[in-house]
């Protein structure tokens, strides 16, 4: 059975996209059955149109209380029968009823190697600290604020001559090459949480 998944993103869903061709090409025994965003006019919202994936706009700011707001994400994801969460680019912080309800079914991607720079403007907070490397992390999910077990990194080396932009631009890629294939690995059931380590099964290879 193929695993349902829904994808959560405020941007423009990069991240989402090569999720979603890796899907397309085999690759992940995964389906994206629902797409969620807090923003209508973003491309996330346009590339789960294009793809036929069912959208749903759930902006906190129209529920009166975040109880609301968390009731109204998991009722869609009852509906559609979710299984595995992703977040990619999703702007908002999950509350944390929400973050019990699926524990351990919630990946996101970050731009540094954490536990370093840790929130927003990761890629501006590498070069303002002269670190000569940073990268990309996949991790689950919990209360905190990208402190949740890590999955897999990727090691991006910092130039002398970067700026934001072109720092952003060689993590980005490696994001493209590690979530895909951190969610290949969820939806075969192949990461075990240890206390607070993701342990790969041993018949799981990442790639």
């Amino acid at each position: 059975m193929r695993k349902h998944l829904a994808l959560f993103g405020s941007g423009r869903g990069s991240n989402g996209e090569a999720i979603y061709k890796a899907i397309e090409a085999g690759h992940i025994n995964g389906e994206i059955v629902l797409i969620i965003s807090d923003r209508p006019h973003v491309g996330i919202v346009e590339k789960g149109r294009a793809w036929h994936i069912p959208v749903h706009i759930v902006d906190p700011a129209n529920y009166g209380i975040e109880a609301a707001w968390t009731q109204a994400m998991l009722d869609l994801l009852q509906e559609y029968e979710v299984e595995g969460i992703l977040l990619a680019g999703y702007m908002r912080i999950l509350p944390p009823t929400f973050v019990q309800a699926y524990r351990g079914n919630i990946l996101n991607i970050h731009p540094s190697l954490l536990p370093a720079f840790t929130g927003l403007q990761a890629q501006k907070q590498a070069l303002l600290k002269g670190v000569k490397y940073t990268g990309c992390t996949v991790h689950f999910v919990d209360e905190g604020m990208d402190t949740g077990p890590i999955i897999a990194q990727a090691v991006v080396p910092v130039y002398e001559d970067d700026t934001v932009d072109t720092l952003s631009t060689r993590i980005l890629h490696e994001e493209h090459r590690i979530y895909p294939e951190a969610v290949r690995l969820f939806c075969e059931d192949a990461l075990n949480i240890v206390g607070s380590r993701v342990v790969i099964k041993k018949q799981a290879i990442i790639k």
